[in-house]
């Protein structure tokens, strides 16, 4: 592995290359942070898939990806003498020194709960802010902020003690859904199913999952079986559509054994 001068210096040929390619490339050129955003979200995207896959290699060409991204911005900002690469480290350094007060400072912690708590109290005195959920994204995807909303919550004490209270919830938003659906509301049917889907992802949490983590891998199984049942109907020559559902069960049971 390579050492810090090593490191520093191929860092630094990457801040040279976006220099060429800002200056020189037609595309590079013309790109501001409105065009690029959407760009690094899907970066992000496959960076998790990448982490999702256990693709080390994957990986470490996804990070260089979103590395150019920061870069990129960083470029676009010195531009109009907003901020540079420089202010965007700095930045991040100055904040890991405030909220680690455990480490650089000469506040006592016990353990990992003690760091959240830290945290969240010292982002509020920060930002001034008169609620913790104010630092969750707007734009997260709607399972993602539930998991955010939730860790936040907890962060400052707001959380059930033992998991199997959080396990009696979901039960009893499930029976609540039975009864909505019963009533044939759909308004109330959708909120009723939000709430059940809420406690799920609370649950996981308890359980230390991550639940887009165990949704995604349930994904990839439902597809790599589906897939397998469309491989068999092609060898039969029988599209799927005049399949019964029994002899495809047949085909998706040999599918969990592959």
């Amino acid at each position: 592995m390579a050492d810090k001068t090593q490191q520093l210096k191929a860092f630094e040929r990457l801040l040279i290359i976006m220099d060429e390619l800002r200056e020189q490339c037609p595309w590079d050129k013309k790109q501001t942070m409105e065009t690029l955003r959407h760009l690094t979200i899907e970066e992000v995207y496959e960076l998790g898939d990448a982490i999702l896959d256990k693709d080390l290699d994957e990986v470490k060409k996804e990070l260089g990806d979103v590395l150019l991204h920061i870069v990129f911005y960083s470029r676009i900002g010195s531009e109009t003498n907003s901020f540079d690469i420089a202010d965007v480290c700095n930045s991040i350094c100055d904040k890991l020194i405030e909220r680690h007060p455990h480490i650089y400072g000469d506040v006592k912690v016990e353990n990992e709960d003690d760091v959240k708590r830290n945290w969240e109290k010292i982002k509020l005195k920060e930002k001034g802010k008169t609620s913790v959920l104010q630092g969750v994204p707007k734009s997260l995807p709607a399972m993602v902020k539930a998991n955010r909303i939730q860790d936040k919550a907890a962060g400052v004490g707001f959380d059930w003690e033992e998991p199997h209270q959080v396990y009696e919830k979901v039960e009893e938003e499930l029976q609540e859904l039975k009864t909505e659906v019963a009533s044939g509301d759909q308004d109330k049917i959708e909120s009723e199913f939000g709430d059940v889907l809420f406690s799920l992802i609370n649950y996981a949490r308890f359980l230390k999952i991550n639940p887009e983590n165990a949704l995604e891998r349930t994904n990839k199984k439902f597809i790599k079986r589906f897939q397998y049942l469309e491989s068999k109907s092609n060898e039969l020559n029988k599209p799927l559509s005049e399949m019964t559902l029994s002899e495809m069960d047949v085909f998706w049971e040999e599918a969990k054994k592959v």
